[in-house]
């Protein structure tokens, strides 16, 4: 482990950003998050930098609990059909979009429908089993379903289930994403690119009471390093994302306090299968390179140990984890074997991440560990969005994906692996595995449901399109005077509660 730890240590720190000024206005709640969001429209969006825009900006039919059921947002009420296949919602009659207009039934399925049938929604996938939506009354709609559906109020408690002015929508066109316009607790007010995004406090909204500043200023800033020297130079309030490292420095100062949260996310190092790699034709080298590396290690030496290393993308509490498929043990020998019998005892791996410490830390262990397999990996660290870029172009070997994880298995696995999912970048589609995938959406009994999930798995563990790393540990930081934060396992901040 030493050599791995020294590695680390010989990588340094990057340049830090040229600090912000500290804020003045009374009121205004700062939050350093860890990416630059994509495009600000909940039909368009793919990020979890946007997810962090849209918790503030864009309430949901439901929101997701820290126990992981739901509780009301703009619906009041849902209702399962007797065969499972329609879902009756009732509405809150007091909920106004940002520009004014009112949020009517006509409006909620308006916006569903907009998110399973519009060219570039990428909501189609999350909404494919919806045949068609009802307006029941003014303050009731029903989704119909082609067969059963157990992820949708999971989908629903995400993007897909918020709703935008459907006439700002059609006044700005395919500009909308620029200055989206929901019905959350802030509204939009400014973006500028790769520093902040300005929200401000919506006269509007239902629940004033909840809300305790004028106006929340969110910042991107990739190092979390910096996050935390703009934390504690009381430039940000609270942050996302704090590297495990970093944890005891939060412990060890009285005027911050760390909050910690055992996350629904993982990591995985995901592959190009349709590239004309090594990689791409043959699973054994991608079982090659799983044989030469260590998930405990990688834990142990850039997190600090406060992370769950994992091979399959529901934790090992999860009734969905198959435990009959354990972390494989590093066994460089094995890995060796393998690439023998590949015929390519040397392969070359461009492996792409985004340009965060951690991941850039973890491909450097990975790099070393493959190293002693004769692997070569070459780290290429790089901004998000361009990175999604380069993946929608296919012009990638490996990433390694960060998924912020969801109530229900499905979503977890569907969104990199499914044949129809907008972020299956890497082309994996047996027909095997997509057939147990739509078996799973389908069965709504649990013990049965976790079942098929466990075959699920059981095939990409096999096939190995991508490889997951670990689990996530949600950590926060934040001033010891903010008051009222209560962490969720998505790892978004809620800004209903926070006060000073």
């Amino acid at each position: 482990m030493r050599k791995w730890q020294s590695l680390l240590l010989g990588l340094g720190l990057l340049a830090l950003a040229t600090p912000l000024q500290p804020a003045s206005a009374a009121g205004t709640l700062r939050i350093g998050t860890q990416e630059d969001p994509d495009r600000l429209d909940p039909a368009l969006g793919g990020t979890l930098g946007g997810r962090f825009v849209f918790t503030a900006m864009c309430d949901k039919l439901w929101d997701l609990t820290p126990q992981l059921t739901f509780s009301p947002q703009l619906a009041t009420k849902w209702e399962w059909s007797a065969d499972g296949r329609a879902l009756t919602i009732t509405l809150r009659d007091d909920v106004t979009f940002h520009d004014g207009e009112k949020m009517t039934a006509e409006a909620v399925a308006w916006n569903l429908e907009r998110y399973r049938t519009a060219p570039d929604s990428v909501r189609k996938g999350e909404l494919k089993p919806v045949a068609g939506v009802d307006v029941v009354d003014p303050h009731t709609v029903r989704i119909r379903l082609a067969q059963p559906y157990a992820p949708l109020l999971a989908v629903l408690s995400d993007r897909a289930g918020m709703m935008v002015s459907p006439k700002a929508v059609e006044k700005a066109g395919k500009d909308f994403f620029t200055a989206p316009v929901c019905s959350g607790p802030y509204k939009f007010t400014e973006r500028v690119a790769q520093d902040h995004i300005t929200l401000d406090r919506f006269t509007g909204y239902r629940d004033q009471a909840a809300l305790h500043f004028d106006r929340v200023i969110i910042r991107p800033t990739p190092n979390s390093t910096v996050r935390l020297v703009n934390l504690q130079s009381g430039q940000l309030d609270i942050i996302q994302d704090l590297a495990p490292t970093d944890a005891g420095k939060v412990r060890a100062d009285p005027k911050l306090k760390l909050t910690t949260q055992t996350g629904l996310a993982y990591a995985a190092l995901y592959f190009n299968l349709k590239g004309d790699t090594p990689f791409a034709k043959d699973k054994r080298v991608r079982a090659a390179l799983e044989a030469a590396i260590d998930r405990n290690v990688i834990n142990q030496v850039v997190m600090d140990g406060l992370f769950t290393p994992n091979n399959q993308t529901e934790g090992p509490t999860s009734p969905y984890n198959n435990h009959a498929i354990p972390i494989p043990a590093r066994d460089i020998a094995r890995a060796k074997a393998l690439l023998k019998e590949a015929g390519v005892e040397n392969p070359v791996l461009e492996l792409r991440m985004q340009n965060a410490p951690r991941d850039q830390q973890v491909g450097e262990v990975i790099q070393s560990m493959a190293a002693e397999a004769g692997i070569t990996v070459k780290v290429m660290p790089g901004e998000a969005n361009a990175n999604i870029e380069a993946m929608n172009r296919g012009e990638f070997m490996a990433h390694i994906n960060n998924w912020s994880g969801r109530a229900d298995p499905d979503t977890n696995i569907s969104i990199f692996l499914a044949c129809d999912s907008f972020q299956n970048w890497g082309k994996y589609c047996p027909p095997n595995f997509n057939a147990a995938l739509e078996s799973g959406r389908a069965e709504t009994n649990p013990a049965k449901r976790a079942a098929i999930y466990q075959q699920v798995t059981s095939i990409y563990t096999e096939d190995r399109p991508m490889l997951v790393l670990y689990n996530v540990t949600w950590l926060f930081a934040h001033s010891a005077a903010l008051k009222g934060f209560v962490p969720v396992p998505d790892g978004l901040i809620r800004v209903q509660g926070l006060s000073e």
